[in-house]
């Protein structure tokens, strides 16, 4: 097996294809690099530079490389920019995925596996939100996710490809320095910043219907989120027409003040954060249930909330030394 994954020089990507190569699988990598960074791709993996809204570009690479399985993984992925671009994230996410399945099932792919979120919920209700969940995304950039969904059901069900789409939740830590997110659009870069800054973290809203009064999420460690495709992508291929959605988390609900305590051990710092009025938008409570991915993968999550936060500070500090000096 070959898998082409897409977005593969992304901080997700790139511990997607490091799992994939440990465990014995064969991967390309297809990403136009404008997040993704080409010096993540490991050595030996082949790096082809192009979008996925340029077909003949994706069929090239089928081709060249012998694919036989895809993981969709590059795409837009800001909710605020996706309110104030939602035509940008429509033909990006939603446009770029069909010309790839196009591409795809002209090739004959027999496994395609896509990166979806759990922005597909919306503002769920509930204590735990399972796979039936309903659906009410906030964002144009949750609606793309679940039209993505849509697109590669229905893709799955006309041609016989199996299928899956990985609901992920709240994603963070490092394998190694080197594979760290660079980005500061989540809670745990966002903490190290104010931190790095000298300046005390931000909670939005401390009055939320929660133990503590701030927003409690379920996180989970990139690694396990990385094992999870390898367990996806050979569920795939020994069962042709397998049609699976699943969401990808720990099960376990953390609240924000819980996180910068946990920060704040692992740095070092004592740093008491100040609040701020809440953001439009932000539920209560968003925690995975993870039984059908235990029963349907036998996968489970081993990390915990203190690995994610000390490996990404190892990943930080390494881009950012002034971090370490406090």
């Amino acid at each position: 097996m070959t898998w082409l994954i897409t977005g593969g020089a992304g901080y997700i990507g790139a511990h997607v294809v490091r799992a994939m190569t440990e465990a014995g699988e064969r991967a390309v990598v297809y990403d136009d690099l404008s997040t993704g960074i080409a010096e993540r791709v490991p050595r030996g993996v082949p790096l082809v530079v192009g979008s996925t809204l340029d077909g003949d570009r994706v069929a090239g690479a089928l081709a060249e490389h012998e694919v036989t399985g895809v993981v969709h993984l590059a795409a837009k992925k800001q909710v605020g920019e996706s309110v104030d671009r939602p035509l940008h994230y429509y033909r990006e996410n939603v446009e770029g995925l069909r010309v790839l399945l196009e591409a795809v099932t002209a090739a004959g792919i027999g496994a395609f596996v896509f990166s979806s979120s759990a922005a597909v919920y919306g503002m769920p209700d509930v204590d735990l939100v399972t796979e039936e969940t309903p659906c009410v995304p906030m964002s144009p950039y949750g609606e793309t996710k679940l039209a993505g969904e849509w697109l590669v059901r229905a893709t799955g069900r006309a041609t016989g490809m199996s299928t899956a789409s990985l609901r992920y939740f709240n994603v963070a830590g490092a394998a190694c320095p080197e594979l760290a997110d660079t980005g500061v659009f989540n809670l745990v870069p966002m903490v190290f910043e104010r931190l790095t800054e000298n300046a005390p973290p931000r909670i939005f809203g401390d009055d939320y219907p929660t133990p503590d009064g701030t927003c409690v999420r379920d996180y989970i460690h990139v690694v396990d989120l990385a094992k999870a495709h390898v367990a996806t992508a050979r569920a795939l291929l020994s069962s042709p027409g397998l049609d699976l959605t699943l969401n990808i988390g720990r099960g376990e609900g953390v609240s924000v003040r819980e996180m910068i305590d946990t920060i704040n051990a692992v740095t070092g710092r004592d740093s008491a954060p100040t609040v701020t009025p809440r953001r439009p938008g932000d539920p209560a409570r968003v925690v995975a249930s993870a039984d059908r991915v235990a029963t349907e993968l036998g996968w489970k999550a081993e990390h915990d909330v203190h690995d994610m936060i000390a490996s990404a500070w190892q990943g930080w500090i390494r881009c950012r030394p002034e971090a370490a000096r406090g």
